[in-house]
Order: C-alpha cells, then sequence, then structure tokens
C-alpha cells in the first residue's frame, strides 16, 4: 500500500524550497534551489529532485507560497495557495505551539510576525530594503574577501563593540570601508555587521510591535550564529532555531496541505508531468474597467493553464468554466 505524503513549495525571488511530509508531519525531503530569475525551471528542478522519491508514496497535498506562489500553484495543480506570512506562520507553530514572535530574514526580503494563542495578530514585511537580508550579508562577505559561511563564527570571535551604519547598504559599505582604513580587525567589522543588519531590523520591522517571547528565527539567514548572538542581545531573550530553519515557508505550505485534506478535500495535484511539459507566461493589461488590472497566463504545451490578476476574477472563472 502506497504511503500518504504532502509537497510543500515555497518560491522566493532568491531562492525555491520544495519539501515532502508525512502524515506525522515529519520532513521527509527538503531541496533548496536558486530561483536565478527563472521560477519555472526551479520548480520544475524541485519537482525532479523529488520525483523519484515519490516512486512508492501517494502526494495527499500540495500546497505553495511565496512571492512564485500562483505560478507555481498552477504548473502542480495545488490545494492550498497561502502568503509568507500565513505559511511561516503554521510552520513555526508546529514546532512550539507557544511562539509568539517570528523573525524570518530571507535572501531579498524579511517579515516579522506577532503570534498571540497561536493566531497572527500583527505583522510586518520588507521587501525593499537590502540592507535588511542575507544578500547584505553575501554582498559584504564577498567585499570582505571570506565565504559566506565563515561569516557568523567569525564574528562570534570578536569582543569589540564596533558600530557600523546600517540603514543603508551603501552607507553600510561606506562605513565599512572606513572601518578598515582605520585598521579595525575583520572580526569586529563582521560583528558590528551583524549588530547593523539586527538594529536595522528591529528599526524598521520590528517598530512598535510587541515583542516577546518565546521568539523563533527562521529563514536562511538563521544559519549566521553572529546575527542569532545580535538578536539575543538587542532583544535581551533567548532565540529559538529550529531544526528545518531554511525551508519553513515550504514546510507550512505543506502543513496547510495536510489540515485540509484531514477535512475530506481531494487532492488536485497534477503528478510530476510538470517536470515535462513546456510551461510560457504571458500578461496583458485589462482595459475592460479602470482597474486596469495585470492579467498573467500560463501556457502549457501551448494551451492556457492558468490566468490571475484580475480583481473581478473574470478571467480567472473562465479558466475555471473551461477546466470543470
Amino acid at each position: 500500500m502506497s504511503k500518504g505524503v504532502y509537497l510543500g513549495i515555497d518560491v522566493g525571488s532568491v531562492s525555491t524550497n520544495v519539501v515532502l511530509m508525512d502524515k506525522d508531519k515529519n520532513l521527509l525531503e527538503k531541496h533548496y534551489i536558486r530561483t536565478h530569475g527563472r521560477p519555472i525551471d526551479a520548480v520544475k528542478k524541485g519537482l525532479e529532485s523529488i520525483k523519484g522519491f515519490c516512486s512508492d508514496k501517494k502526494v495527499l497535498g500540495v500546497g505553495t507560497t511565496g512571492s512564485g506562489r500562483k505560478l507555481a500553484a498552477q504548473m502542480v495543480g495545488a490545494d492550498v495557495v497561502k502568503n509568507e506570512i500565513t505559511a511561516h506562520a503554521m510552520a513555526a507553530l508546529s514546532y512550539n505551539e507557544k511562539v509568539q514572535t517570528v523573525l524570518e530574514i530571507g535572501g531579498q526580503d524579511s517579515k516579522i510576525i506577532i503570534l498571540r494563542d497561536g493566531i497572527v495578530t500583527d505583522f510586518a514585511m520588507n521587501s525593499v530594503c537590502a540592507a535588511g537580508t542575507g544578500s547584505f550579508l553575501d554582498q559584504q562577505a564577498s567585499r570582505l574577501g571570506i565565504k559566506i559561511e565563515e561569516f557568523g563564527p567569525l564574528a562570534l570571535k570578536s569582543n569589540v563593540e564596533l558600530r557600523i551604519a546600517g540603514r543603508c547598504s551603501v552607507f553600510a559599505e561606506s562605513d565599512m570601508i572606513h572601518k578598515q582604513q582605520m585598521g579595525n580587525h575583520i572580526t569586529d567589522i563582521l560583528a558590528g555587521l551583524c549588530t547593523a543588519l539586527v538594529r536595522n531590523y528591529l528599526n524598521n520591522l520590528g517598530k512598535g510591535k510587541d515583542i516577546q517571547g518565546p521568539i523563533m528565527f527562521q529563514g536562511g539567514v538563521a544559519a549566521n550564529p553572529g546575527i542569532v548572538k545580535a538578536f539575543e542581545k538587542e532583544l535581551n531573550h533567548k532565540i529559538l532555531i529550529p531544526e528545518h530553519f531554511d525551508v519553513m515557508g515550504a514546510y507550512g505550505s505543506a502543513i496547510l496541505a495536510l489540515l485540509l485534506e484531514d477535512k475530506g478535500s481531494g487532492s488536485i495535484f497534477n503528478g510530476f508531468g510538470a517536470v515535462e511539459d513546456d510551461f510560457s507566461p504571458s500578461s496583458f493589461i485589462c482595459q475592460d474597467c479602470g482597474n486596469g488590472c495585470e492579467v498573467v497566463e500560463l501556457y502549457r504545451n501551448g494551451a492556457v493553464n492558468g490566468t490571475w490578476g484580475d480583481r473581478c476574477g473574470k478571467y480567472q472563472n473562465k479558466i475555471q468554466q473551461k477546466t470543470s
């Protein structure tokens, strides 16, 4: 008898994460794929990477999230399509149901989620300023000639409180170069950059938020112990890091698919045929009313497979009528 599994896909601008989970919420497989501006190829690679693992298993539910969640949903046939706030909150609560604050920093965006009694009561996202994201750390590591994996451990060796301007990535670079020219040690500069990122994060996303413990930190930047230490110092609170901190969005999506399946809803998963099919997106501005919606059409092997972006649902409904 085949075993049931749940598929979660998180399509972001930097990475596309794909996970497989069993009915007990155990993560069976996880894959991190660089999106490289080609989300269709990234989703295909993700499906290809787990296809063999699913040969004796049945996919009972699929969830998608991230900035490319609608695209991925149309490609694979997703049962649940949710934003990143919902997916990350669900994943955090599965690790610790008492969590009250979720800090999340990815490659190009960051977010804070305030939870009370397992319910999202407040949140903020930052998808504009690079100074508070992983790309900021990548850039500075590159400038200093070190691997990003060495960033955190080296920062922990510092005992000096070096202040670096972190409000803007341009100012941070300029200030960092100035500190180098003054002869500061690289470990102190790295520690200063960690503190700058955390200060920038809290000043932007955390401003006015009721940050209480337990506090969970997730996203790829949670791998940096220098950032963790800086958060603990600024917040004066222990920071929890979940085991699969790097794929929590995809994991939360898989949990949402599980919850839907528990209600008796059958999955609309298309299978792994998407790996072989040809997908191409197109878009147009609808002129039928003053909204001027940008409507996206996804073609699968030359035929329209999905449509989204229209506020009134006119084009989406046409696709649903054709497929029903």
